[in-house]
């Protein structure tokens, strides 16, 4: 069971994730529709993951996103997954830019696929990253002159966009019909040729996806 934090001032989708959540044994601690809502509960509550909207009162712009960047900073490495209707490239790297892991950025469209969303959610909540497969397609195509992926092999540089996507090593192998060991000697080889010290190895996977999205904006 997981402690969720709900975060959406549209009242029909917020209800629909309680519900969600609820049905699949997890307990919502909290559901607000704002910003400073939000923070306060993320401090009040401490919670395994909050799944927070982009666009909240009063502009409905960002304020979700940047609301939970500011519970993050308060109760650092408190998981985040947040939904979006749109792609935001800017908005993956605003999450992952304190490099602690344990955030995620789907597509609302992604909850009505309840199985990929709690997927999803467990994954944050275990300090994993996980970026909708969308934001990971436009990244792509703005990928720079000056790519630090060069490096890569086109299989390694498959593995290194699921690894943005928040898989495991297991599920990558999956994917691509490989080995698990085959897949461990790709990600050994994409720490070495971005030159990513011995390190905890969440850690290296973290830097390894802030990598990449910089080479694809």
């Amino acid at each position: 069971m997981l402690r969720v934090v709900v975060a959406d001032d549209a009242v029909l989708l917020r209800e629909g994730l309680i519900r969600l959540l609820t049905e699949n044994g997890h307990q919502v601690v909290a559901a607000v529709g704002d910003g400073p809502a939000l923070v306060r509960a993320i401090e009040e509550h401490r919670p395994d993951v909050s799944v927070v909207d982009v666009r909240m009162p009063p502009s409905h712009t960002d304020e979700g996103l940047r609301a939970a960047v500011e519970a993050r900073r308060r109760v650092p490495r408190s998981p985040v997954l947040v939904l979006s209707q749109y792609v935001e490239v800017s908005y993956a790297d605003d999450l992952l830019a304190d490099r602690a892991g344990a955030v995620g950025y789907l597509l609302k469209d992604r909850v009505a696929a309840i199985g990929e969303f709690l997927d999803a959610l467990h994954r944050v909540a275990t300090g994993g990253t996980v970026l909708d497969p969308e934001v990971v397609a436009q990244l792509l195509v703005r990928r720079r002159r000056d790519d630090p992926l060069r490096e890569l092999t086109p299989r390694e540089r498959e593995v290194l966009a699921l690894m943005a996507e928040g898989r495991s090593n297991t599920n990558i192998a999956r994917t691509l019909v490989v080995s698990d060991g085959a897949v461990e000697k790709h990600v050994r080889n994409i720490f070495t040729k971005l030159m990513l010290p011995p390190d905890d190895e969440q850690h290296r996977r973290v830097l390894a996806v802030l990598t990449y999205l910089s080479s694809t904006r």
